[in-house]
């Protein structure tokens, strides 16, 4: 008997009961038809026989590959492992079924027709007599206007199934791949936004101002994939194991087939676990908001002391979702009073993984000491220092070039600037200070990637200002504000002098401008792109730090503002 295809409730039978299941596996099917009314009768006698429910899966040749034996009202099915190819393509197998109470397809059939990407689900209802009654059929759908997601047949008669299978599942197959959307890049990936909000919690964009989901599609896009759809659900409570309800999570695996979406990507941190429970359930890619942000930053990181910061910060939020799979990584036993040879290769993973953050820590705080070095020797020199700050993409890197004459690269993304940079600024009368562009912030800053970049933000404790860059086009400024401000007052900064600079002001009409100018007593409004617009932001910079200023506009003029 092979025991490794037979699965299931087989308690309580006899030999002669299990031989009869076993001979399931020798049968085969002609591969253009679904099943035949031989097998379908053979079936049914052994499910009656029995008093369970009784289901084979059979593959394109036409071979049996599994048996299953339930109980009398429903099937549990084994771990199939990943299906051939993506996720986003059938399994390549069919799964026929018998019910005992003539019952047509329930939704755990059509739950496990979704998750598992079955060719199609068949039921067949066992009479009173163990013979064949009506069958019930059903596949899946390529995305339509009607967003029905499965087609189910009436019920049909034994012997009266008029389909050739295999060119059904051609004819669904290439369906399918014309109906997905094409990426928009060359080896760009699919992926679909998922966002949960607690019932009872104000969503984020009621208490923070910011658009949880609209921010994390940013962030896609500048992580460089391709936003096929976005999904939402309001819950209760986060579901310990899943995040997200099992309706929800059929939803996204028929979405993410019809659409050839590889990757799910959260708004939320997930835990270790429910990054595995997501992934074997939907037999896609889960990354959280977190990861993603790190996978952005390892991108955009250019010098050495980025790369090892970033490096550094992936290492620790990697390490607890180092986990095991299978048999090769359970624990060998390695002799009395220690493991010795039976040290598992998930361990050895983490204890490299250890070692090398060790190293890496090592490297940044002799950078640190060098960096300190190097602003000790510019404060004893006496020029002030003006730090830019502000939310990812608020404009900082484009003020500074044009502040400065610099040449920083920007570019219309998230974090498209990680490494900072100082610049020199001569003031009139013969003034100097030092511009410094930082990393951009954003609410909820992984803690990982906080504590991997305190070297490079330590930077700011040296500021005798802060120009505050705001986004003034962004509909969500105003918690964007709020998160800089947290930020900073996470790293016992908020008492440094400030200057708010709303951005951007040639996106919004005159009188939302003067709005926002007026929310924040103090602000200028720049534009960043025309060099003639910030001159009241070098006049209030020069007020902050120079006691005796005079602020002449002809001086200002003569420099370009």
């Amino acid at each position: 008997m092979s025991q490794d295809k037979i699965h299931g409730n087989l308690k309580g039978l006899g030999k002669q009961k299990k031989d009869e299941i076993s001979r399931l596996l020798r049968r085969r099917l002609p591969p253009g038809e679904i099943t035949t009314q031989e097998f379908s009768r053979e079936l049914c006698g052994l499910s009656s026989s029995v008093g369970r429910q009784i289901g084979v899966l059979v593959n394109r040749r036409g071979q049996v590959e599994r048996v299953m034996v339930g109980d009398a009202g429903s099937i549990m099915l084994p771990d199939l492992g990943r299906s051939r190819g993506d996720a986003s393509r059938f399994r390549g197998l069919r799964y026929l079924h018998t019910h005992l109470a003539q019952e047509p397809l329930n939704d755990d059939d059509l739950t496990d027709l979704i998750l598992l990407r079955f060719d199609l689900v068949l039921a067949v209802a066992v009479d009173e007599e163990g013979f064949p009654g009506p069958s019930f059929l059903a596949h899946l759908l390529p995305e339509n206007p009607e967003g029905k997601t499965v087609e189910t047949y009436p019920p049909f008669a034994p012997g009266r199934l008029d389909i050739d299978f295999l060119d059904l599942m051609r004819s669904l197959e290439e369906e399918f791949a014309r109906s997905r959307p094409p990426l928009k890049g060359k080896g760009k990936e699919g992926v679909i936004l998922t966002g949960i909000v607690l019932a009872g919690e104000k969503d984020a964009s009621a208490e923070n101002g910011i658009d949880g989901l609209a921010e994390l599609r940013e962030l896609a896009r500048s992580a460089g994939v391709d936003v096929l759809a976005e999904m939402a659900q309001r819950r209760q409570k986060i579901h310990p194991r899943t995040v997200i309800g099992p309706g929800k999570i059929r939803e996204l695996v028929m979405k993410a087939m019809q659409l050839g979406a590889v990757t799910l990507i959260f708004d939320r941190e997930l835990t270790p676990a429910q990054v595995n429970s997501l992934q074997k359930i939907t037999e896609l890619k889960v990354i959280d908001r977190s990861q993603l942000i790190l996978d952005i930053f390892a991108q955009r990181a250019k010098t050495r002391e980025g790369k090892i910061q970033v490096e550094l910060a992936q290492l620790r939020y990697n390490l607890p979702r180092l986990v095991g799979r299978g048999v090769d990584m359970s624990r060998l036993m390695g002799g009395i009073g220690g493991r010795g040879p039976g040290e598992t290769k998930l361990e050895i993973d983490r204890r490299r993984v250890r070692e090398r953050i060790g190293r890496l820590e090592k490297d940044l705080e002799n950078m640190r000491r060098t960096r300190v070095q190097k602003r000790e020797r510019r404060v004893s020199r006496g020029v002030p220092v003006v730090s830019i700050v502000g939310y990812t993409n608020a404009g900082k890197s484009t003020l500074l070039n044009q502040l400065t004459d610099g040449a920083v690269d920007v570019e219309d993304k998230l974090f498209a600037t990680l490494d900072p940079t100082s610049r020199r600024l001569r003031f009139p009368r013969e003034r100097e200070i030092i511009v410094t562009d930082t990393v951009g912030f954003i609410h909820e800053l992984p803690r990982d990637l906080y504590e991997a970049f305190r070297a490079t933000l330590e930077e700011l404790e040296d500021a005798d200002l802060f120009i505050h860059v705001v986004d003034a086009s962004d509909p969500s400024w105003e918690g964007q504000v709020k998160a800089v401000e947290r930020i900073l007052e996470d790293l016992e900064l908020i008492g440094v002098p400030r200057v708010l600079a709303f951005n951007k002001v040639d996106k919004i009409e005159p009188f939302e401008r003067n709005l926002r100018l007026s929310l924040r007593p103090g602000s200028v409004a720049v534009s960043a792109l025309d060099r003639k617009t910030l001159r009241p932001l070098l006049e209030a910079v020069e007020k902050a730090l120079f006691e005796d200023n005079d602020r002449q506009a002809e001086a200002w003029a003569s420099l370009g503002f």
